[in-house]
């Protein structure tokens, strides 16, 4: 895989924080809460939770050994995000992995004790979780998403694939990521140059995606980028599907989309960021300190290219575009 370096920070720090180790002297099971921001059906959640786990495994922890594992889902939903945050915390376990940032938020006003490793979340420090990346100084930290000038970086991605596109949408919900917002910010910077037209729609519900895809479908020129947020998880197979029905070009944040027959992703791989929180939380387990970890930024982005998808829209993907993939599905 060739992967390309267009952001890079691992920062290192030192705080204090107060960890029991009386589980791990006694030999008892460890317990692990998971608050996963989709559904237990998605499969691409499932993908990356094996991942996590085999993580584990590989560093001498094994669910129903000397692990337990109590798994929550969101579905993209900001209530069921704070609910299974609740619950997690009720369970008391020796830490929290979490991806939605709405339970996040729950989570930081809920405790102050229990370790949490976050994952896929954007600007950090930024939305007060952690008091510096290097230095997160309390029992929070993790792995952030992408940054939001990738916002422009995916449309100029999606200008080149589909030249044709005049009049873009950035789909994203407000709700359960929002900072996200700053995404759409970030590709209005290059709109003008790239004689493109930008709209920010926040989607809450299904109807909303079929709502955008019908009005960029109705004429020409529409494209569509959809933003990294639990919602749009959650309805990935949806919103993939309307793509291809109203005949949309759209750029997706991670390669899942792709793989289910979207037309083009760039950004993280989402699998390997969950084998690094393993590690993280191997490290807690074994008594390091939360902030004592410093959040961990994206160094590596893979661009992902559905050459099937792409005929099926009448798109002939420039043979440079090509050349700079990662991966392309034929």
């Amino acid at each position: 895989m060739i992967r390309r370096r267009d952001f890079i920070s691992l920062l290192g720090g030192a705080a204090a924080w107060p960890l029991s180790a009386g589980a791990q002297q006694s030999g008892a099971a460890r317990r692990i809460g998971v608050l996963e921001g989709t559904t237990e059906s998605n499969p691409f959640a499932q993908a990356n939770l094996t991942a996590f786990r085999d993580a584990l495994e590989k560093l001498g922890w094994t669910a129903g050994r000397n692990l337990r594992i109590d798994y929550r889902w969101a579905m993209g939903d900001a209530e069921a995000a704070r609910a299974g945050a609740a619950e997690l915390v009720a369970l008391t376990p020796d830490v929290i992995v979490i991806t939605p940032v709405v339970g996040l938020a729950a989570l930081q006003r809920a405790t102050r004790t229990i370790p949490i490793v976050f994952t896929l979340v954007s600007e950090p420090a930024a939305q007060g979780f952690v008091q510096t990346l290097a230095h997160p100084g309390a029992n929070i930290t993790g792995f952030s998403n992408l940054e939001p000038s990738l916002g422009a970086k995916w449309l100029q991605l999606l200008k080149e694939i589909a030249p044709h596109v005049t009049r873009v949408v950035v789909m994203l919900n407000p709700e359960t990521s929002p900072r996200n917002v700053a995404f759409s910010h970030s590709a209005e910077t290059v709109a003008q140059k790239l004689k493109v037209e930008v709209t920010m729609v926040p989607a809450h519900a299904s109807s909303n995606i079929e709502a955008v895809m019908s009005t960029l479908g109705r004429e020409p020129g529409g494209g569509l980028i959809v933003v990294n947020d639990t919602f749009n998880s959650a309805n990935r197979d949806l919103i993939v599907a309307l793509a291809a029905r109203h005949r949309v070009p759209a750029i997706y944040p991670d390669r899942a989309y792709v793989a289910a027959g979207g037309l083009a992703s760039y950004g993280i791989s989402q699998p390997t960021v969950y084998r690094q929180a393993a590690a993280y939380v191997d490290r807690i387990l074994r008594g390091e300190k939360p902030a004592d970890l410093p959040v961990v930024q994206p160094t590596m982005f893979e661009l992902v290219l559905n050459l099937r998808t792409a005929k099926a829209l009448g798109l002939d993907v420039p043979a440079h575009v090509q050349q700079l993939a990662d991966e392309v599905i034929e």
